[in-house]
């Protein structure tokens, strides 16, 4: 049923997986992720292996996190950070959460920031701070979210970003700063004080010199 050419058909066949789990059943549920075309027969193939316990899918989920294939990583990450065991951890690794991919990068973020071993969250948001103002607003929004996760961890290395050579790092470091502070806060309305402000120094002060500009003046005699 999962490989049928109707979604409507592969959906009733994810459904039942999970209505009914056998644990022969996840390898399976986890190769379909990998390929599965429909938004919503994805989900419902998560909801199938989260129906399952841990023991039987976190293990296979590490492994599919390797797999050369982004949507294979994503899929295989979104679900551990649905099921939220620490063992899924295991999957993480700064490569991972540097991954070329945006959307496999927000759901390594997503994942890491809810399965941190306690001790290891300054280190993971030192990790994540070096991503930001990384491409679309979607994944600026989805790095600050992460961050807002890891709580007072994150707010050493987003102060250290405020000093940035870079006007959009010191803008995504502000909004995510404040939404720390209030993660119930409207993050567009965070970055669009951010950006306020930045404009307001940048006016008042004139622009930082860039990377060359610094080397050169800072260079020998």
């Amino acid at each position: 049923m999962l490989e049928n050419e109707s979604s409507s058909v592969r959906l009733q066949g994810a459904l039942a997986a999970g209505t009914t789990p056998d644990a022969s059943f996840v390898d399976v549920l986890v190769r379909r992720s990998a390929v599965e075309p429909d938004f919503f027969v994805r989900e419902m193939l998560t909801w199938a292996l989260m129906r399952h316990p841990s023991s039987a899918t976190v293990r296979r989920l590490v492994y599919e996190v390797g797999a050369d294939e982004s949507q294979a990583r994503s899929q295989a990450l979104h679900t551990l950070s649905k099921i939220g065991d620490p063992a899924g951890w295991a999957a993480i690794t700064p490569e991972l959460l540097r991954d070329p991919d945006d959307g496999v990068a927000r759901a390594a973020w997503r994942t890491a920031a809810g399965v941190v071993p306690a001790g290891q969250e300054p280190e993971l948001a030192e990790h994540l701070c070096s991503q930001l103002a990384r491409g679309t607003h979607e994944t600026e929004r989805s790095l600050s979210r992460a961050l807002a996760m890891l709580g007072a961890a994150a707010l050493a290395p987003l102060e250290a970003r405020r000093g940035d050579a870079s006007g959009r790092v010191r803008v995504h470091a502000a909004a995510t700063e404040r939404l720390v502070a209030d993660p119930d806060a409207d993050l567009d309305e965070l970055f669009g004080d951010a950006q306020r402000a930045e404009d307001a120094r940048r006016a008042g002060q004139g622009p930082l010199p860039d990377a060359t500009e610094t080397a050169t003046a800072n260079g020998p005699a």
